[in-house]
């Protein structure tokens, strides 16, 4: 079959989206793979499926580079909403859609030209201390360290250790290095499912952030963060018992180019 797509990026993290409304599109692990590959397809961090939702103005599947679907992906989220804006849905100012981890908002505000998306990510409530890292759901799991001279570290090697590491298995984790500069910090993620290291990641910035305060003991709740495709921003409350609300990614989300692909 012919296979309509649009591009999209959000900070550099990039995927391949197709409105599957009409429920023609079966993805399997072979085909996820081949549009996601950067050699033979398309080209992507992951594959989106925008589907109907009853209640909702739409629902949002996510598929690893890997071919398998997976769990919540925060830029994927940002970019498919103003994916979704281009075709009409919701309104002027917001989408609400729904995933596999429930209910988000994304609010569109423009400014000189660009498009940023601010996305209500899941309240979050699983959190590891441990010894020299956090663990952390925000939507997918996540793995956070500290670290110096982060510009300098193999992050694929030392991301790809603690992925495959037995502790998190069988499902594995993401894995995100940080490094603190005063009001702002520096993320680096090692994602899986992509088996590589890519140029941002929503949910493991919005780990990341929250993991900070944490690890500061502060009450700062509005974090910049630095990520190798440019720079995002995370906001939340926390709550007296320790988990948090209200929790906010906010970045830029453009299209990047749409086309036609055959597929089998």
């Amino acid at each position: 079959m012919i296979l309509k797509f649009e591009k999209y990026q959000g900070a550099g993290n990039d995927f391949v989206i197709i409105d599957n409304r009409e429920g023609k599109f079966q993805p399997s692990i072979d085909t996820v793979e081949m549009l996601c590959d950067r050699n033979f397809g398309v080209g992507a961090d992951g594959l989106m499926l925008l589907e109907k939702d009853e209640k909702n103005d739409f629902y949002m599947r996510y598929f690893n580079a890997d071919g398998k679907e997976s769990t919540m992906c925060g830029n994927g989220g940002r970019c498919i909403s103003v994916f979704a804006k281009s075709l009409g849905l919701g309104s002027p100012e917001k989408v609400v859609f729904n995933s596999i981890d429930g209910l988000h908002e994304a609010f569109f505000i423009e400014e000189d030209g660009e498009i940023f998306v601010k996305l209500k990510m899941i309240d979050v409530k699983e959190i590891e201390e441990h010894d020299d890292y956090y663990f952390i759901n925000t939507g997918s799991p996540h793995y956070v360290k500290f670290v110096e001279d982060l510009e300098e570290m193999d992050v694929f090697e030392e991301g790809q250790a603690v992925r495959n590491d037995p502790k998190f298995a069988p499902g594995g984790t993401n894995v995100n290095f940080v490094e603190i500069f005063d009001d702002e910090i520096f993320v680096r993620t090692y994602e899986r499912g992509v088996e590589d290291e890519t140029l941002a990641c929503g949910t493991g910035s919005t780990a990341a952030a929250i993991a900070t305060a944490l690890f500061l003991e502060s009450d700062q709740n509005n974090w910049d963060i630095e990520v190798m495709g440019g720079n995002l921003h995370v906001s939340f409350d926390r709550r007296d018992d320790g988990t948090f609300e209200n929790v906010w990614l906010t970045g830029p989300a453009e299209k990047v180019f749409e086309g036609t692909i055959n597929v089998d």
